[in-house]
Order: structure tokens, then C-alpha cells, then sequence
């Protein structure tokens, strides 16, 4: 969604590497560029003039004309904006002291907030609350029954007295929920709620009503990401008409410019406290404005990539898999590699996982034509091996890799490169595993294989005296003492030429020739 202004500011942040200062024209060109690109990503323009405001005035402090590399110090300054105005820290919700806490979701028609409620209770579910569903959105058809759906999909029950399609009272529903959780025991309730237009007063004074019936702990107004500008003029009339406590954004994965995320925080003093990017139930989480400022600045999302990995990996699993790659005896197989590839498929898109690593945005156009039934393709050509073949791939031959081909249907020029692909992945995973990066030679676990003997250092020779009688007598002292280590009898005088054959690393018994 932000490609675009991300690009736009790394263009400008480009223009200003090697620049040991920066004259007041650096400075104005600088926020005159930032001022275009949010501009052009639909942020409102109290916001934008704000924004550029503080960046300007920061930029001409002491903090960057100080600065060894001004020109990441206005990076900094940029990150710092940025995630002052998409709401500063994180907020998450708050839970009532006794009885069932009741979350109320208001929005705009179509702004997704029954698919967007069932995903609030699978991440509450996954923080090890006892969501209950409600359906009170009796106006739009099949409302109720799209929420029971989506309560089955993620194993939420959903309470529906009201069959909905214009038909029962959502107050009544409303307020009838609460009693059902306490009886059932459910501690935490999500109310679902009409669509409504920010004009439409009647509608608008139902969800007060609600609100009022049931004396929520939380308000979410749920807002389409990708409406741009008329998102902030809804979110003041929500504000106005209904009041909210937060603000939750859907649709964040899609190809508008972004411009309310940026924009909805700052103009309403509203916080966003979840951010939903994608079709999936698990495609929900909290949102981070220092992690978006990061995605935006094109410095990625460690974090929340962790998490997920987190989530998704299962760690038995991964750990036999790394005890396999510490072997080091080729143990590791192509049934170890499908199931990391299973377990990394778990996370979603893998244009989605790449995007979440720092500076991967010079490669958006790779990413986004990035085929992800390549993965499917993989995965067919492993499962039509026999397992003897996944155990060792150094066995599949010609007539093996046409059979196999075959099976899978794809070619063996992809068989061929998959198994290519497999050992030089193992391989440098193994060097990785020991702690160390490949192709560096010579070093434990740092791609250089085993231990190489390292010659001993060369002393520095000890030189001689510069007075000519001195250097004789010198030379004098260091022959006598020759030839008393090599008298017989030397040993039992301390020498010991056994412990001396061993530190010269010669061969077995060679000593005995010394004697």
C-alpha cells in the first residue's frame, strides 16, 4: 500500500548521501519532496503541513548540523515523524475488571466488519480468551448468517437470536449478549453492527443506542484503508456521532495509497490498534507505528516477522532439523527440507515474508512478479521421489530424474535444478548452523571445512651486537651451547627431546632417531 511513498522518500533520502552538511537549500529541497510524496499518498494536508513543519525545524537544529552523517540523521528525524503521527506507541486493549469485556465495532458499509470481527476473536482466542460473537448487524442481508460462517471457520460461537435481513431489534440483541456471556462464561464479547453512512443520522443514533445499552469497554470504528481521504471525514463524523476508542484498518494489503493510515491518528487523536492485510483469518494483528514507520522508510519488520515465524514454526520440528544441519553428515534430506518449506508457507505470501526484510524495496517489482506456485512445483517434484531417493539425493540419475519428472509434471531441467539448488542450500546452511558465514576459508564453520593446521609464527631473528668483539664472543656462547645440546647425556641434563618431537608434530616414533 505505501510502495509508493516509500519510494518516493527513498529518492530523496538518495540525494542527500556523501553530503558532509546540509545548507538551508538541502533542507528546503528535502521537505519540499517530502511534502509532494505524501501529498501524492492521500494524506491530508493539515497532516503534510504538520509533518514537513516539524521535520523542517528539527533539520535545522543541532542535532543535524552536528551530526557526523546528516543525511541519516533526517532519516532518523523522518522515522521519528512518522511515528508520532501514526499514533506514537503501540495501544492495546483494555480488559474490564469483572465480567465479560464487550467490544463494540462501528463502521461504514462495506468497510468489512464482520470478516474483521470474526479475526479480532481468532486473535483473541490465540491470547487465550474465551471470545463470544454477536450478531446485531440486522439490517444488511445475510449478515447474521456470514457471521456464523466465519465464527465456525475460526471456532468462535456466534450468539444470533435475531435472523437479521431487516428483521429484530439490535439494541435488544445487543444487550442480551452480555447476559448470555456471563451465563456461558465468556470473557470477552464482540458486538457486530450495522454498516452505516456518515450521514445517516437514524443509524448513526442506533449504534449510540447500542453503545449505550451495553456500556463498552472498547469502541473500534473499522475504516477501509483504501478510501483515501473520505476515510478521516467519516472517522470526525463517527467521532461526533458516536464516539470511538480506536481505530482498527482493513484492506491494508491493498493498492491504494495509504493516505488515512497516515492521516486518521493524527486529525481524530484517535489511536489505530489493529491493522488487517489480507483475506485470511490469521491476516490480523496489532498495530505498531514504529514498525510501520519502518516498513514505509523501507527498513523492514524484524519484529513482527519473529512473531509470526513464532507462531507458525513448530519448534521440535525445527530443532531436529538444526541438530541435522550441526551433523553435518548430509543427514539433513529433502523430507527435512519439504517440511521447513511447509512450516515457512505458514506465514503467509512469500512476497509478503520478503517484504518485511530491510531494503528489499529496490526489489518490489521482483517480488511482485514472484510466482508462488513455485512452490507447489517443489513440493510435487519431492513428493514424486521414492523415500530412498529423498534420503539421498546423490542416487537420482538420469533415468531416475526422467521418472521423476514425469510424476510430477515438470520438466527434468527442473528436477535437475531443484537438486543442484538442494546441496548448495544444505551446504550453506551447515556453515551457517556452526556459527559462521560461507566462503570464508580456514575458519571453523566460516566455509572453510575442517580445521586447517596453521603454520607456527616466525620469530623475529635476535640480532647481533654492533661491536664487532661482542658479536664473536656472542657467536662463541651460542656454539659452545650447541654442542652441549648435542653431547650425549644432554637429556638427563633437562633436555627432553620427546616433548620436543611432539610440539614439532612429527611423525609416530620419529623421535628415536633424535637419540
Amino acid at each position: 500500500m505505501f510502495a509508493t511513498l516509500s519510494d518516493r522518500l527513498a529518492d530523496t533520502f538518495k540525494n542527500l548521501r556523501g553530503k558532509g552538511r546540509l545548507s538551508e537549500a538541502d533542507i528546503d529541497a528535502t521537505a519540499r519532496e517530502i511534502r509532494i510524496a505524501l501529498l501524492e499518498a492521500d494524506v491530508a494536508l493539515p497532516v503534510v503541513k504538520e509533518f514537513v513543519g516539524a521535520v523542517k525545524e528539527r533539520a535545522r537544529g543541532e542535532e543535524v548540523s552536528g551530526a557526523l552523517n546528516p543525511a541519516q540523521q533526517i532519516v532518523k528525524i523522518v522515522n521519528e515523524e512518522l511515528v508520532n503521527i501514526l499514533g506514537g506507541e503501540t495501544r492495546r486493549l483494555r480488559y474490564a475488571k469483572t465480567g465479560p469485556t464487550v467490544i463494540m465495532l462501528a463502521g461504514l458499509q462495506g468497510a468489512g466488519k464482520t470478516t474483521l470481527a470474526a479475526k479480532l476473536a481468532l486473535w483473541l482466542k490465540e491470547q487465550d480468551k474465551t471470545p463470544l460473537l454477536v450478531a446485531a448487524d440486522l439490517q444488511r442481508p445475510n449478515a447474521v448468517k456470514q457471521l456464523q460462517v466465519n465464527g465456525e471457520r475460526v471456532g468462535v460461537p456466534v450468539f444470533a437470536p435475531e435472523p437479521g435481513n431487516g428483521v429484530g431489534d439490535p439494541v435488544a440483541v445487543a444487550r442480551a449478549s452480555v447476559a448470555e456471556a456471563k451465563r456461558t462464561l465468556h470473557d470477552v464479547v464482540i458486538i457486530d453492527t450495522a454498516g452505516r453512512l456518515g450521514v445517516d443520522a437514524e443509524l448513526m443514533k442506533q449504534a449510540a443506542d447500542i453503545r449505550d445499552a451495553v456500556n463498552p469497554d472498547e469502541v473500534l470504528f473499522v475504516v477501509d484503508a483504501m478510501i483515501g481521504q473520505d476515510a478521516v471525514t467519516t472517522a470526525q463524523a463517527f467521532l461526533s456521532g458516536v464516539g470511538y476508542d480506536g481505530v482498527v484498518l482493513t484492506k491494508l494489503d491493498g493498492d491504494a495509497r495509504g493516505g488515512a493510515a497516515l492521516s486518521i491518528a493524527a486529525i481524530t487523536g484517535k489511536p489505530v490498534m489493529f491493522a488487517s492485510a489480507g483475506e485470511k483469518m490469521t491476516d490480523f494483528d496489532l498495530f505498531h507505528p514504529d514498525r510501520m514507520a519502518s516498513r514505509i522508510l523501507d527498513m523492514g519488520d524484524m519484529l513482527t516477522l519473529i512473531e509470526q515465524a513464532e507462531k507458525a514454526f513448530d519448534a521440535e520440528t525445527s530443532a531436529k532439523a538444526a541438530e541435522k544441519l550441526l551433523g553435518g553428515k548430509g543427514d539433513f534430506t529433502l523430507d527435512d527440507f519439504m517440511q521447513q518449506m511447509q512450516q515457512l508457507r505458514k506465514l503467509g505470501s512469500m512476497t509478503k515474508i520478503m517484504g518485511m526484510l530491510p531494503g528489499m524495496g529496490q526489489y518490489r517489482e521482483q517480488l511482485e512478479n514472484f510466482d508462488e506456485r513455485e512452490l507447489d512445483r517443489i513440493q510435487a517434484i519431492i513428493s514424486s521421489m521414492t523415500p530412498a531417493e529423498r534420503a539421498n539425493p546423490k542416487i537420482i540419475d538420469g533415468s531416475r530424474r526422467a521418472r521423476i519428472s514425469k510424476g510430477s509434471g515438470t520438466t527434468v531441467a527442473d528436477v535437475n535444478q531443484l537438486v543442484d539448488r538442494f546441496f548448495e542450500a544444505r551446504k550453506m546452511m551447515q556453515q551457517m548452523a556452526r556459527g559462521g558465514m560461507p566462503g570464508m576459508p580456514g575458519m571453523p564453520g566460516m566455509g572453510g571445512g575442517k580445521k586447517g593446521k596453521t603454520a607456527p609464527k616466525k620469530g623475529k631473528a635476535k640480532r647481533g651486537s654492533g661491536n664487532p668483539a661482542k658479536a664473536a664472543q656472542q657467536k662463541a656462547a651460542a656454539a659452545k651451547a650447541g654442542k652441549a645440546a648435542l653431547a650425549p647425556g644432554a637429556a638427563a641434563e633437562g633436555f627432553d627431546y620427546e616433548q620436543a618431537a611432539a610440539a614439532l608434530d612429527l611423525p609416530k616414533d620419529f623421535s628415536k632417531f633424535l637419540k
